[in-house]
């Protein structure tokens, strides 16, 4: 019977645990089982990543600040009890008639107490304004949050691109190395090579394989920092498409800058705060005015005449006027500080500016860089190919030695890999450029 109540439980264990990791976290599975896409990679950081929870967390607190602020129309209501004993009880002697006590020695007391603000001249309702002002900004945040996460995984994700073909590019280069090598040293058998020739090739190995080893140190360390985005251990092997497919952008940059001065979520961000500042000066104007508020408390007491001990009904209500007279240089100092703070907001929307147009500038002139790298990337590439032939038709030949060979091939490797490069390089700079002006990217 222990083992047959034990077995549910086991499994309602596991299944709350399976989901736990599905929703809360990605799963290994989701980016081992193939090689992943961007969109897949940038949707799984800005799902889990701990500052996008927290910024989700800044606007359930904000939305607890506007019920806060709500809560100024609605009544205070609470209810007391006591007990109380005096001693010795007041008491009114009268000639002839005798002695009459004037409180009960037991006092107890119960009742029910309203307290509401019947009006406050708009306080509360500008303090519901200034709550839903930090709402919109919390709101905005994460918007802010995700684009900036967007552009760490855009640039992490084309540098394992890269570095994926790069180490593709590495193997083959070795691979003819190991071919000429194995070449050269039958050669040598023959007579028709020198030693010269095989420990120039042993050099070029060992120099490619090192070249390898330190691509393969930038893949790990730039897979380390995807993984830690994902919320996978850090020695999670993920392998990424290649999908450095280049399509043009607009890089004319005072359409760009226009567009982004309107839709960076920074200079959005920079707004909301500079209305909440403003908002918080109307509240430092108004909270000199009056304030209209009611009271009523009703319940059950003794110690009224002539039976004191007899408990009763009762109540009490009334109106309240409450208005500040003298508060010294608070108010003055508040309506200062409040000033203070939107003409600095204000220093802030303007240096925002100047920031985002240098950044729009620089991102639109390396792109532009970029494309001209790969238009003389592809020539050179072209053109190290054909040496490339040619230099094996006149080894072919004998007009040509095996180091002049290795030459041409290396150098068709490298122009391989250079162009790869500035590849990668166009796809981040445009990825940082769209970010730059406001797009989402997520």
């Amino acid at each position: 019977m222990k083992r047959n109540h034990f077995k549910p439980l086991v499994l309602l264990i596991s299944i709350i645990l399976i989901t736990r990791i599905v929703t809360g976290q990605n799963t290994v599975s989701e980016f081992t089982n193939d090689s992943v896409d961007l969109q897949k990679v940038v949707t799984g950081v800005i799902e889990t990543y701990p500052t996008v929870m927290k910024a989700k967390e800044a606007i359930n607190a904000a939305e607890a600040g506007i019920g806060l602020a709500n809560s100024g129309y609605y009544p205070d209501i609470d209810f007391g009890a006591g007990y109380t004993r005096i001693g010795p009880v007041p008491s009114i002697s009268v000639p002839n008639l005798g002695t009459f006590d004037m409180a009960p020695a037991n006092n107890y007391n119960t009742s029910v107490n309203v307290r509401q603000t019947v009006y406050d001249f708009s306080k509360t309702k500008n303090n519901i304004e200034v709550a839903e002002s930090g709402k919109a900004i919390a709101e905005k945040n994460i918007d802010l949050v995700k684009q900036r996460l967007t552009s760490i995984t855009i640039t992490s994700y084309y540098m394992l691109v890269y570095l994926q073909e790069a180490v593709k590019i590495k193997d083959i280069q070795l691979a003819i190395l190991e071919q000429h090598l194995d070449f050269v040293t039958r050669k040598k058998e023959s007579g028709s090579a020198t030693e010269y020739e095989i420990l120039a090739t042993k050099v070029r190995i060992s120099t490619a394989k090192n070249q390898k080893l330190d691509i393969e140190t930038a893949l790990n360390n730039q897979l380390a920092m995807l993984n830690s985005l994902l919320g996978l251990p850090e020695s999670t092997r993920i392998k990424v498409k290649n999908r450095l497919f280049l399509h043009p952008v607009n890089v004319e940059y005072d359409s760009l800058i226009d567009y982004a001065i309107i839709h960076r979520n920074e200079l959005i961000l920079t707004d909301l705060r500079k209305k909440q500042a403003e908002l918080h000066l109307q509240s430092v104007k108004i909270e000199n005015n009056p304030v209209i508020s009611a009271f009523a408390s009703g319940g059950i007491k003794d110690g009224y005449f002539p039976e004191m001990s007899k408990p009763k009904a009762n109540y009490t209500a009334g109106l309240g006027f409450r208005v500040p007279i003298f508060t010294a240089t608070r108010h003055k100092s508040y309506l200062q500080i409040a000033n203070s703070d939107i003409n600095s907001i204000n220093q802030d929307i303007e240096q925002g500016k100047r920031e985002i147009s240098s950044e729009v500038y620089r991102n639109a002139n390396e792109l532009k860089t970029s494309l001209q790298k790969i238009d003389q990337s592809e020539l050179q590439l072209e053109q190290a190919e054909e040496a490339r032939k040619l230099a094996d038709l006149s080894y072919k030949s004998g007009t040509l030695t095996n180091l002049d060979l290795l030459d041409s091939e290396s150098l068709e490797a490298e122009s391989r890999l250079n162009l790869l490069r500035v590849k990668t390089e166009y796809m981040i700079n445009s990825a940082r450029l769209e970010i730059s002006i406001g797009k989402q990217g997520y």
